[in-house]
């Protein structure tokens, strides 16, 4: 049937005041680089209401002067989901009083996989809204070719098709001046799809129970209402009854609807031959022969994030170098600038100590998100879910648990949200328990800080044994993740099979624009959000180490005096005595203390139970709290944490306080703990329950203790 034959009778557009714009399209279609190039930097990151996903909100300015709210959706691959990021894009689209529902659409198709992307084009034309079709990759066709298409596409669907690329960032302004076109004069709309005589009675039904829906819609309703959050349980209730006597029967309505939709496009789809993209395609099987095989593939992939891990320390030593001596000089300058007051220690020993230690990682973290983003850019992320689907299905888990696992090494809370691309329940659920056991971008700090007391900044070759040393504890921590998964697997009962369903796209030169703002989002956020917990945290940490309950510091003076007399303490001997003993009666110190038995057997005594307990608001807070614990006192290096706890003493043995078998036990820990709040409360949005993330804080706690306890006791035991 050609859609002029069912030509819908209702009246144009034009009268819609268009300001809110959806851009959609499946996955892998270069959506988010359209997003980046109409929007540029003036974008913010969301989620949509009530739901953990993640939307991304930008405006475009036409040359009239009208400003156009531009909405990213989630990839999608069909009006009819399998997913929690598809869900979300029903759910928009059913509910016409949603205030993510936009007035247009611009539908982002990749041109060199256009029969695949035309399914929920041809789904969303029926949705009755202002349209226009982008076609993506247009440098991949020739120009005729890409011409040929668009003159097809414009006189099928009548509608206006615009050949772009967002890689060379062509044809952007034919786009806006469509956009233009639109908001200024409208546009008529047809119905694609002819409905079966059943479907027209659920539509009958649907728009009875709720009224001022469009056919379509009440469609989708009728599909999906038993999940919908704008249906209420009593239409619910009323509509399962209705359609049900109806005869209405879901499942193969919807491939019914899927047939027809192929049926009609995809013979004159099959007619249009693109030159030029020949080579392309080739040289993509070519590079999967390689990077797809079932023992090359994961051979690469493992010499990848080698390459990544050596990366955050070989490339970052520099600008961390930088950053620390900056933040030096500073803290240096205030103490030279500003009296002898209490503000002045707030401010050099306790904000800036604390935001000195999460700014150094700022290097480290910044390469991570940028090679990650790179690998993601070129297409090669999606071969790694292809590549490790069947080693996942094993362990319980699914192809794209991969994507979480890998993306877990940047942070948990994304990752954790990335899982609603799983459609089984159960290997999403397992994803979400042991992805935090994945190293994340917070654990650097930490890591770093140990690793550089305990390993030495040595090449062997072209290796760097800290690199070397950094890349064990990303690989311990996804032993876990897979071990504990395969636990769960035999634990949890399913009768649902996984699967996965995913368009591997071409390789492609990654757009840097596109990384660049991955990575200035990323980073952003990283500092923004972890520098106001450190902030806070910083502030009351100083308060607690600087204050104690009566005069208990006053007290704790004159007896670490008396001590320093009795054993013939030097000026800053006393000195370092006296702190020490200060802080040890404070009200940070006697927190420790009650914790202390806790620990001990790990080998941490009350100071890293302060940094532990802190920590649990993000955990690159420990190295925050322990650069403002020990910068408390006659501590005048005001160099890297390494120094400050190679130089820790016990004032009274004289004994290192931190030794090989301490650092490699607070590693074990922080490799296993869950030692993330923010991770904690996105996995109870995500499961909607508190007894996972309970069960998750217990669970991984659990193991970091008895793994650190075996550690530090077999340091002991062997020497």
């Amino acid at each position: 049937m050609h859609p002029a034959e069912v030509a819908d009778n209702q009246p144009s557009n034009s009268s819609t005041q268009i300001k809110k714009i959806a851009l959609l399209g499946n996955p892998n279609s270069g959506k988010t680089s359209v997003f980046n190039q109409l929007t540029g930097m003036r974008q913010k990151v969301g989620n949509f209401p009530g739901v953990t996903v993640e939307k991304k909100t930008g405006h475009i300015r036409l040359s009239a002067g009208k400003e156009l709210t531009l909405i990213d959706f989630p990839g999608t691959y069909s009006l009819h989901p399998n997913s929690a990021d598809e869900k979300v894009v029903v759910s928009t689209f059913c509910d016409p009083h949603s205030p993510d529902f936009p007035d247009a659409i611009v539908y982002v198709a990749d041109i060199t996989q256009l029969e695949q992307h035309l399914l929920f084009f041809t789904q969303l034309l029926d949705l009755g809204l202002p349209m226009i079709l982008a076609l993506n990759m247009s440098d991949q066709a020739d120009v005729q070719g890409a011409q040929k298409v668009s003159k097809m596409l414009e006189r099928r669907f009548r509608l206006p098709v615009v050949s772009i690329s967002a890689r060379q960032g062509s044809g952007f302004d034919d786009l806006k001046k469509n956009l233009e076109a639109l908001v200024a004069e409208g546009q008529d709309f047809f119905r694609y799809y002819r409905p079966e005589e059943i479907e027209k009675k659920a539509i009958e039904i649907v728009q009875g129970c709720i009224p001022g829906l469009k056919d379509y819609q009440a469609l989708l309703i009728a599909h999906h209402f038993a999940w919908l959050p704008s249906v209420s349980k009593e239409k619910k209730d009323f509509l399962r009854k209705e359609l049900a006597e109806a005869g209405f029967q879901s499942l193969h309505q919807q491939v019914q609807e899927t047939m027809q939709r192929y049926n009609y496009y995809t013979p004159w789809m099959q007619d249009l031959h693109l030159i030029g993209m020949d080579g392309n395609t080739s040289t993509t099987t070519r590079l999967d022969r390689l990077l797809t095989h079932r023992w090359f593939g994961p051979v690469v992939f493992a010499l990848l994030m080698f390459l990544v891990f050596q990366a955050i320390f070989s490339w970052a030593s520099v600008p961390m170098d930088w950053i620390d001596a900056g933040m030096g000089g500073l803290s240096g300058w205030f103490q030279d600038t500003l009296p002898d007051a209490w503000y002045t220690d707030l401010l050099t020993e306790g904000i800036l100590a604390g935001l000195g230690g999460v700014l150094i990682f700022i290097p480290q973290i910044a390469i991570l998100f940028f090679l990650i983003a790179i690998l993601e850019e070129v297409g090669y992320m999606a071969r790694a879910v292809f590549l490790f689907d069947r080693l996942m299905q094993r362990f319980g888990l699914n192809g794209r648990s991969i994507v979480a696992l890998i993306s877990g090494g940047a942070c948990a809370i994304p990752a954790i949200m990335s899982t609603r691309t799983i459609s089984n329940p159960k290997e999403r659920l397992i994803t979400i328990l042991v992805t935090p056991f994945i190293s994340c971008s917070a654990r650097i700090p930490v890591y770093t800080v140990l690793i550089g007391f305990v390993v030495p900044s040595v090449t062997v070759g072209i290796f760097n044994l800290q690199g070397l040393a950094f890349m064990g504890l990303y690989l311990l921590g996804i032993i876990a993740a897979l071990g504990a998964a395969f636990v769960f697997k035999k634990v949890m009962k399913s009768n649902e099979p996984g699967f996965l369903l995913m368009e591997l796209p071409v390789y492609r030169w990654p757009v840097m624009r596109n990384i660049f703002i991955t990575v200035f989002e990323k980073v952003k956020t990283f500092v923004l959000e972890a520098g106001k917990i450190i902030f806070a945290i910083s502030i009351v940490l100083w308060f607690l180490a600087s204050y104690g309950p009566g005069n208990s510091l006053e007290m704790a003076e004159q007896e670490a005096v008396i001590t320093a007399q009795e054993k013939g303490f030097d000026e800053s001997e006393t000195a370092d005595l006296i702190a020490s003993s200060q802080l040890e009666n404070s009200y940070a110190g006697r927190m420790g203390k009650v914790m202390e038995p806790v620990i001990e057997p790990l080998g941490f005594d009350w100071k890293m139970g302060i940094a532990i307990v802190t920590s649990f608001a993000a955990r690159e807070v420990f190295v925050s709290t322990m650069a403002t614990i020990y910068s408390i006192g006659s501590v005048e290096n005001e160099g890297k944490i390494i120094d400050r706890l190679s130089a820790e003493k016990d004032p009274v043995t004289g004994q290192a306080v931190y030794t090989p078998a301490t650092a490699f036990s607070l590693l074990i820990f922080y490799v296993f703990a869950m030692q993330c709040m923010s991770t904690l409360a996105v996995v109870k949005r995500e499961t909607r329950s508190w007894k996972w993330p309970i069960f998750q804080f217990v669970f991984m706690t659990g193991l970091a203790w008895l793994a650190s306890l075996i550690v530090y006791q077999s340091f002991l035991f062997f020497g």
